[in-house]
C-alpha cells in the first residue's frame, strides 16, 4: 500500500502538470529524485497530468498553446530523469511508433505534440524530425520494426511525398507490407488518406493517440 506522503507527492505532481505549473513540476521532480524516488513513478505521474491536459484541450478548456506547454514541461522532466528511467520504462511500453514530417515540409508543431502525447501514454516514439525523405522512413522502419508509422505534413504539396513514402514502405515487403500507416496534419482528411494510400488519418493530436492505441491493440 502506498504511504500517504507518496500519494500526496503524486497528486501534487499530477495537478501541477495539469495546471501547467512548470516551476512546481520541476521542483517536485528534483526533490523526489534527491530523496531516491523511483524515476518511473515520477514519469507516470507526469503522464497522468499530461493526459488531463489533453482531455482539457478536447473540452476546449485549453487551447493549442496549452498542449505545447505541456509538451515542453514533459520534455524538461524527461531530461532531468534521463537514462535513469530507460530500463523500467521499456518494460511498460504499449508499443513503438515511427514518426516524422515528410520530405518537402518542415512543419513540426503538430508532430511534436503528437509525439509528446504518445510518449505520455506509454508508447516508444522514434521521431525522425522534418523534411524526411522516403528512404529514411524505410531504413528506420526496417531497423526498428515499429508497430505503426505516422507521417505528418501540413502543406498540400506534402501529399505527394506521403504517397511516395507509403509506396516505398510497402514495397520494402515483409512486415512493412502490412504495417499500419497513419497520416496527419491540419489539411489532412479522408480524401487525402485515400489518395496517399494510408490506413488512417487524423488532424488532431488526441485523435491520433486514440488511433494508434486502437491499431496496436488490434495487433496484439
Amino acid at each position: 500500500m502506498d504511504r500517504p506522503e507518496e500519494n500526496n507527492f503524486r497528486e501534487a505532481l499530477i495537478q501541477n502538470m495539469a495546471e501547467l505549473n512548470e516551476d512546481e513540476v520541476l521542483a517536485i521532480v528534483k526533490e523526489r529524485m534527491a530523496q531516491g524516488e523511483n524515476p518511473f513513478h515520477l514519469v507516470e505521474a507526469c503522464r497522468a497530468g499530461v493526459q488531463l491536459v489533453g482531455e482539457r484541450y478536447e473540452r476546449r478548456d485549453y487551447f493549442l498553446s496549452g498542449l505545447i506547454m505541456a509538451g515542453e514541461i514533459f520534455q524538461e522532466v524527461m531530461q532531468i530523469l534521463g537514462p535513469a528511467i530507460t530500463d523500467q520504462y521499456k518494460g511498460n511500453e504499449l508499443g513503438s511508433i515511427l514518426l516524422g514530417t515528410v520530405a518537402g515540409d518542415i512543419h513540426n508543431i503538430g508532430k511534436n505534440i503528437l509525439s509528446m502525447l504518445l510518449t505520455s501514454y506509454g508508447f516508444t516514439v522514434r521521431d525522425l524530425g522534418v523534411d524526411v525523405p522516403p528512404e529514411e522512413f524505410v531504413q528506420n522502419a526496417l531497423e526498428m520494426h515499429p508497430g505503426a508509422v505516422g507521417l505528418s505534413g501540413l502543406l498540400t504539396s506534402s501529399f505527394e511525398s506521403m504517397k511516395e513514402t507509403i509506396a516505398m514502405i510497402r514495397q520494402a515487403g515483409g512486415p512493412l507490407a502490412q504495417i499500419p500507416i497513419v497520416v496527419g496534419g491540419g489539411t489532412t482528411d479522408a480524401q487525402v488518406c485515400e489518395f496517399v494510400g494510408a490506413d488512417n488519418w487524423a488532424n488532431d493530436a488526441m485523435v491520433g493517440v486514440r488511433i494508434f492505441k486502437k491499431l496496436l491493440e488490434e495487433k496484439k
